[in-house]
C-alpha cells in the first residue's frame, strides 16, 4: 500500500472497540491494519473495519471516503464499502434513494476515470451489482445508458480515459453477474436481460477495434470485454459475427496478439455457438488463413504465436468438430483445418523443452475419431475413407514426437522437463490408443513392418529412437486393446531378441512391451523363451529394476501356469536381486509376482520354496527382534513384513482346485501361508514386545495377518485362535487403528463359523470395551458428540470450525455433516446441539444464546434442503465471526 504515512510507533494504538464510525475513526483504523505490528491489533481492525461496512451509516460514511484529497488505500475502502453495501445490504435502501445512488456511482466512475485503477474497478463492481439489482424494471436500458453516459467524444479532454472506464465497467458487469449468488428464475431473467443488451456492446467494441488511429490499450481492454460477454451465451451471428472477424485481424498487431488469441478461443468455445452454423463455417477461411503465419513461427522458433494460432485452431476444429463434420458441401475446408492440425501436432522439437504447442492437439485427435464413429454406418464408411490416411500420418507424426532426444541433449534436461515429457508420452501413448479405433489391425501390421526394416536391415545404421519409438507404439496399444487374435505378435516376440540394446530408454519400453504381451503369451506359452530371459536379465541390473520387476510380475501373474521349466531361474535371479539391488517398492512388487509363481507349484513343492525364499528374511527379522530398538531396526523390520505381505497378497493355492479333478481339496491339506505364519508368530510376539507402542511396526504386523486373511478365508483358520488373542493384547494396550481394521476382517470372516465364535466374541467384547473407556476419558474434554466435530485442536489454541476467523472455508464441509445427521439421526442431532450451544462462549463469544436457538431451530427444520442447510450454517458462520451480511473487507481487497 502507498501513501499513508506508517505511524509513531511511541504512540499507542487505539481502542478501536469503543470508537464511533466516522471517517477520521474509519481511518486511523486503516492505518492500524496496515502499519500496526502487533498483529492482535490489526486483527481487531480488520474486525472493525468490517463491522463497519455492515453497519447503516456505511452508507454515508463511504462517499467521503471517495473525496480527492483522500489517499488511494482510503477511497479503495471507500468503494468496496459501496459495493459492499450495495451486493449484500441492497434491502436496507429505499427504493426512492436507488436512482440517486446511481447517479452518484456514475459521477465518481467519471470523476475517477483517470485513477487509481483499483478504485475504478471497484466502482464500476459496485454499479454493475447496483445494475443486477435494478435491471430489467427498475433500469431497463442499464447497458445502454452506459454507454451513453460515458461514449468518448474525440474532442473530449478525458476522451481516452472515459473509453477506459466504460470498457471496465461492461467487462465488470457480466464477470459480476456470473459470481453473485441469485435464484434460478432471477438468473435466467437477468441473462435475458444482458443478452438484449448486446445490441449496445457489439457496436461500440466493433467501432473501437476498427479504429486506425486506435490506442493499443483500448483495443486490449475491449477484446478483454468481449471474453466477459460471451460467457453469456451472445448470439454468433449478424454484427457479432463481423466483431469476431476483427479479433482475427487484431492478431497482426503483437501487441494485441495474446489478448486477441484469448478472446477469439473464449468466442469459439461456447458450446452455444454449434446453433450458428453458417458463422462457423464462415469462421474456417480466417482461421485457415493463419496457417502460414503458423508456419513461419514454427520455423522460426516463435514458440508463442505458434501456441496462440494452435489454440484457435484446436478450438474450433475440437469443440465444433460434429457440426463440422455434417456440413458436407464444406468437407474440403473441414479436412483443410484437421491437416492444420496436424501440423500443430508435428510442429518441429522436443516438448517441453523445444515447444510446447503439440499437446494442445492430442485431445482434438480423439474427439474427432468418437464423432467419426457416432455416425450410422453408410456415413462412417465415407468419413473413414476421407480420415484414415490423416491418421496413418497422425501415427508418423505421434511416434516422431515421442521420439527421445540424443543422450547428450537428455541428459541436459533438467528433472522437471523429463517428468513433463514422460507424461506426454503417456498422452500419446492414450492417443494411439484412439488412433487404433479408427484403424484397426491395419495399424499393428504397419508397425511390425516398420520395425522389421528396421531390425533386418543390417547396412544402414539405424538409430536406437527409431527401434524404441515403434515398440512403444506397440506397447501403447497392446496395453489397452485385446491383441490376443493379432497374426503379427508372434512376429514381433521373434523380433524382440534381434534388438541390440545399447540404451537404458530403449532397454526399458523392450521390459514394458513384453510386459503388455503377457496375456498373448499365456496363450501362446512356447513364445516365453524368447523373451523371459531378457527379463531375468533386467532383473539384474539396477537401472532396469523398475521395468524388469513390473514386467517379471505380470508374466508370473499371467504364465504362471507355464512357468515350471524356469522357475528355479527366476527364483535364483530373484533371491540375488531382492538382497542387494531393489527399493522398497519394487521388492513388493517381486514378492508379489513371485506369489503368483509359487500358487500354481504343486503343494508338495510351495513350503519347500517358500523355506527357501523366506529364511534368509526370517534369520535376519529374528536378529533385528532381539536388537534393541532404533531407526534403523525399525525400517528394516517394516521392510521385511512388508514382503511378507506383499507375497502372502498373492498366494492362492485355491485356484490350483479350478479345472482340477481327482485331487485332494485344498482345504483338507496344511496351507503352506498358515505354516511359515505359525512358525514365525513368536518371533511376531517378539518384535511387538519391543515395539508395541510404534503405531507403524504395529500396522506391519497387522499387515502381514491382514493380507493373509483376505487372501486365504477360512483357509486362515487354524490361527483364529491365537491371532483374536494377540490383538486383544494390542489394542487393549495401545488402541489403534491397524488392529481395528484386522479385527474387522476377522469378524467378517469367521464371526458366523461356530468353531471360531469363542475367540471372535472375546475379541470384540475387548475391542469394545476398550474404545467405550476411551469415550468416557474424551468426555472430560469434549462436552457431546457435536462437541467433538465442532472443534478443531490448532497449535496455540482451539477454535471452533463455525466461529473461526480462519477456517470458514471448512463451513460447507461441516454442513454436509450436519445436514446428514439430521436427515438419520434428527433427534440425537437436537440432543447434541442443545447441550453443546449451551456452553457459554462457544463456538463464540460472538453470538448470543438467543442466536444459538434460532440456529437450532433452523437446522432442525431442514432435513431435505442441502442448500438452505449450507445457507444456514453460513450465516451462523458469519454471526460467529461478526461479519454477518458480508463477505470480508480483506477478500475484497
Amino acid at each position: 500500500i502507498y501513501g499513508m504515512e506508517p505511524p509513531d510507533s511511541s504512540v499507542q494504538s487505539p481502542d478501536l472497540v469503543s470508537l464511533e464510525l466516522t471517517v477520521e475513526n474509519v481511518e486511523k483504523a486503516l492505518q492500524q491494519l496496515y502499519y500496526d505490528p502487533d498483529m492482535e491489533h490489526k486483527n481487531v481492525a480488520q474486525k472493525w473495519l468490517t463491522q463497519a461496512q455492515t453497519s447503516r451509516q456505511a452508507w454515508q460514511f463511504c462517499w467521503p471516503l471517495l473525496s480527492p484529497d483522500k489517499l488511494p488505500e482510503i477511497q479503495f475502502f471507500g468503494a468496496s464499502t459501496l459495493h459492499t453495501k450495495i451486493s449484500c445490504h441492497w434491502a436496507d435502501l429505499p427504493t426512492d434513494q436507488h436512482q440517486t445512488l446511481r447517479m452518484q456511482l456514475l459521477s465518481h466512475i467519471s470523476h475517477f476515470s483517470s485513477g487509481p485503477k483499483m478504485v475504478l474497478t471497484r466502482l464500476c463492481v459496485a454499479l454493475a451489482s447496483l445494475a443486477l439489482h435494478t435491471m430489467p424494471q427498475g433500469w431497463p436500458r442499464a447497458v445502454a445508458d452506459m454507454v451513453r453516459v460515458y461514449q468518448p467524444e474525440k474532442e473530449e479532454v478525458n476522451a481516452h480515459a472515459h473509453c477506459l472506464a466504460l470498457l471496465e465497467l461492461l467487462t465488470v458487469l457480466p464477470e459480476e453477474f456470473q459470481s453473485c449468488r441469485l435464484p434460478q428464475a432471477r438468473r435466467a431473467q437477468l441473462r435475458e436481460a444482458l443478452a438484449g443488451e448486446w445490441t449496445a456492446v457489439c457496436p461500440l467494441l466493433r467501432q473501437l477495434l476498427q479504429r486506425q488511429e486506435g490506442n493499443s490499450q483500448v483495443k486490449e481492454r475491449a477484446l478483454r470485454c468481449l471474453s466477459s460477454w460471451v460467457g453469456l451465451d451472445v448470439p454468433l451471428h449478424g454484427e457479432s459475427e463481423g466483431l469476431l472477424q476483427d479479433c482475427f485481424a487484431a492478431l497482426s498487431d503483437p501487441e494485441l496478439f495474446d489478448t486477441a488469441v484469448e478472446t477469439i478461443v473464449s468466442s469459439i468455445s461456447q458450446p452455444d455457438c454449434q446453433r450458428y452454423t453458417d458463422a462457423l463455417v464462415n469462421l474456417m477461411p480466417l482461421v485457415l488463413g493463419l496457417h502460414d503465419q503458423l508456419k513461419a513461427a514454427a520455423r522460426d522458433g516463435d514458440m508463442e504465436t505458434s501456441h496462440g494460432i494452435c489454440r484457435i485452431a484446436v478450438a474450433l476444429g475440437e469443440t465444433h468438430s460434429r457440426t463440422l463434420l455434417e456440413q458436407v458441401e464444406h468437407w474440403q475446408g473441414y479436412l483443410a483445418l484437421v491437416n492444420m492440425i496436424l501440423f500443430c501436432t508435428g510442429i518441429p522439437g522436443h516438448y517441453p523443452v523445444n515447444e510446447t504447442t503439440s499437446s494442445l492437439t492430442l485431445t482434438f485427435w480423439y474427439t474427432l475419431q468418437d464423432d467419426i464413429l457416432s455416425f450410422e454406418e453408410d456415413k462412417q464408411v465415407v468419413y473413414l475413407q476421407v480420415y484414415r490416411p490423416v491418421y496413418f500420418q497422425l501415427v508418423d507424426v505421434l511416434l516422431h514426437k515421442a521420439h527421445f532426444p540424443s543422450e547428450q541433449d537428455y541428459t541436459s534436461w533438467s528433472s522437471d522437463d523429463k517428468e513433463q515429457f514422460r507424461i506426454y508420452r503417456v498422452d500419446i501413448s492414450d492417443t494411439l490408443m484412439y488412433v487404433y479405433e479408427i484403424l484397426g489391425a491395419e495399424l499393428l501390421s504397419n508397425l511390425y513392418d516398420r520395425l522389421g526394416r528396421l531390425l533386418m536391415d543390417t547396412e544402414r545404421p539405424t538409430a536406437w529412437q527409431d527401434t524404441e519409438a515403434l515398440l512403444f507404439g506397440f506397447q501403447a496399444i497392446a496395453e489397452t486393446i485385446d491383441v490376443n487374435y493379432s497374426d503379427v505378435i508372434p512376429g514381433l516376440i521373434g523380433l524382440i531378441p534381434r534388438i541390440s540394446i545399447s540404451n537404458i530408454q530403449l532397454a526399458d519400453t523392450v521390459m514394458y512391451t513384453i510386459g503388455s504381451l503377457a496375456e498373448w503369451l499365456a496363450d501362446h506359452p512356447m513364445m516365453l523363451g524368447n523373451v523371459l530371459p531378457m527379463v531375468l536379465q533386467g532383473l539384474v541390473k539396477a537401472e532396469l529394476s523398475v521395468s524388469s520387476v513390473s514386467t517379471l510380475k505380470r508374466i508370473c501373474r499371467e504364465c504362471r501356469h507355464d512357468l515350471a521349466p524356469y522357475i528355479h531361474d527366476i527364483m535364483t535371479v530373484s533371491q540375488v536381486s531382492v538382497t542387494i539391488r531393489f527399493t522398497n517398492s519394487q521388492c513388493m512388487w517381486l514378492m508379489q509376482g513371485l506369489g503368483f509363481l509359487l500358487s500354481a507349484l504343486p503343494m508338495e513343492e510351495i513350503l519347500g520354496s517358500l523355506t527357501t525364499l523366506l529364511t534368509p528374511h526370517i534369520q535376519r527379522l529374528d536378529t533385528l527382534a532381539h536388537q534393541e530398538p532404533s531407526p534403523t531396526a525399525k525400517l528394516s523390520i517394516i521392510h521385511i513384513l512388508g514382503m511378507l505381505s506383499s507375497l502372502f497378497t498373492t498366494l492362492d493355492i485355491s485356484r490350483q482346485d479350478e479345472g482340477s479333478e481327482g485331487t485332494t481339496p485344498a482345504q483338507a491339506r496344511p496351507n503352506p501361508v498358515v505354516v511359515v505364519l505359525q512358525q514365525v508368530f513368536t518371533l511376531i510376539q517378539t518384535i511387538l514386545s519391543k515395539w508395541l507402542s510404534d503405531s507403524e511396526v504395529v500396522e506391519a504386523v497387522c499387515g502381514v495377518f491382514e493380507r493373509s486373511v483376505k487372501t486365504l478365508l477360512n483357509d486362515f483358520a487354524p490361527m483364529v485362535q491365537q491371532l483374536s488373542e494377540m490383538l486383544g493384547q494390542i489394542y487393549s494396550a495401545f488402541p489403534q487403528a491397524s488392529a481395528l481394521d484386522l479385527t474387522r476382517q476377522m469378524v467378517h470372516i469367521f464371526a458366523g463359523e461356530k468353531d471360531h465364535f469363542s475367540p471372535i466374541q472375546a475379541l470384540i467384547e475387548l475391542v469394545t470395551s476398550t474404545t467405550l473407556s476411551i469415550f468416557q476419558q474424551g468426555k472430560r474434554n469434549q462436552c457431546s458428540p457435536l462437541g467433538f466435530l465442532l472443534q478443531l485442536p490448532l497449535p496455540l489454541c482451539h477454535h471452533q470450525i463455525v466461529g473461526s476467523q480462519s477456517l470458514c472455508c471448512l463451513t460447507e464441509h461441516f454442513s454436509e455433516v450436519l445436514f446428514c445427521l439430521n436427515r438419520h439421526c434428527p433427534v440425537l442431532l437436537a440432543q447434541w446441539l442443545k447441550e453443546g450451544l449451551r456452553v457459554p462462549g462457544f463456538p463464540s463469544a460472538q453470538v448470543s444464546m438467543e442466536q444459538k436457538d434460532t440456529f437450532s431451530q433452523q437446522l432442525l427444520r431442514e432435513q431435505t434442503n442441502k442448500r438452505r442447510v449450507k445457507e444456514i450454517v453460513k450465516e451462523f458462520s458469519l454471526l460467529c465471526r461478526g461479519m454477518q451480511g458480508t463477505t470480508g473487507y480483506s477478500a475484497d481487497y
